[in-house]
């Protein structure tokens, strides 16, 4: 299997709604883009898939060694084999590469984020540097683009949390920060519940309506920041703005009812807001 293929399947493999985006992107930017959520999938997976928390920093202090070793110019993953040749294309920076690793590492050393500003950095790490380095690939962006991507991150980060708080919860991780869980008079212990009728309340419903008018409120700055002689170069990125703005009103229509189920949108769905964006923009 050469690195090209091992990339594509990775992502194909994740069922994510970015993998429909993609599929509009002439050859070379769909080579580049993929190759780079590949690496974000193996670093997040080291994460995800841990059963132990001293082998996941093992296997992060190795991606760490790698990212030195590619751009030192001796790649040892086909991740890094595939993503290499993009670096000088596309303007990509190793500190990129290990922003994310770094947003991952803080999955293995907190489990709870005190207030937003704390939340904020990690999505700084795991979304927003993502979405720089996505529109850096997809075109050439101004300043006010590369803000609009790092905005357009961290609203699709809140709405992975709001869609993941049960998923979250069995891993032992609350991802709302502790003072609005306060604000709103929700323990820890509620969500945490294994059975039912889990920790759903009218409080737990009130916290999660104020955590998606926040998501809300950050899709609307995002999209307002990019240029509109921009839009077609970021196409891909509004694509995945209208995926993940579905999936945020569908948990809303559900009521929040994400402690006990994972709220998702059908492969067609996503598939169709996708072919929709690209004949509209």
């Amino acid at each position: 299997m050469t690195p090209q293929q091992y990339v594509q399947e990775k992502a194909a493999a994740s069922g994510s709604s970015f993998h429909y985006a993609f599929l509009f992107l002439p050859p070379p930017t769909r080579a580049a883009i993929t190759a780079f959520y590949a690496f974000c999938r193996e670093v997040d997976d080291v994460v995800d898939e841990a059963s132990d928390l001293g082998v996941a920093a093992t296997k992060l202090a190795w991606w760490r060694q790698e990212v030195a070793r590619a751009f030192a110019g001796t790649p040892q993953h086909p991740v890094m084999q595939a993503l290499m040749p993009q670096v000088s294309l596309y303007g990509l920076k190793a500190e990129q590469l290990l922003a994310v690793i770094e947003g991952c590492e803080m999955d293995l050393q907190q489990t709870r984020y005190l207030d937003f500003a704390g939340l904020a950095r990690y999505c700084h790490l795991v979304a927003g540097v993502v979405g720089e380095v996505a529109c850096q690939i997809f075109g050439q962006p101004s300043a006010q683009t590369f803000a609009y991507a790092h905005k357009l991150g961290l609203a699709m980060q809140l709405t992975n949390i709001i869609r993941d708080v049960g998923d979250d919860a069995r891993r032992g991780r609350i991802y709302l920060p502790v003072d609005e869980l306060q604000q709103f008079d929700v323990k820890a212990n509620e969500i945490l519940l294994r059975a039912a009728p889990w920790g759903y309340s009218d409080r737990f419903t009130a916290l999660m309506r104020f955590q998606a008018q926040r998501a809300h409120a950050l899709f609307d700055e995002a999209l307002a920041l990019l240029p509109k002689d921009e839009r077609r170069d970021q196409k891909t990125g509004l694509m995945m703005a209208h995926i993940y703005r579905a999936l945020l009103r569908e948990v809303e229509r559900e009521n929040f009812q994400v402690l006990h189920q994972r709220i998702s949108l059908t492969p067609l769905r996503k598939l169709w807001i996708a072919m929709r964006t690209n004949w509209m923009t």
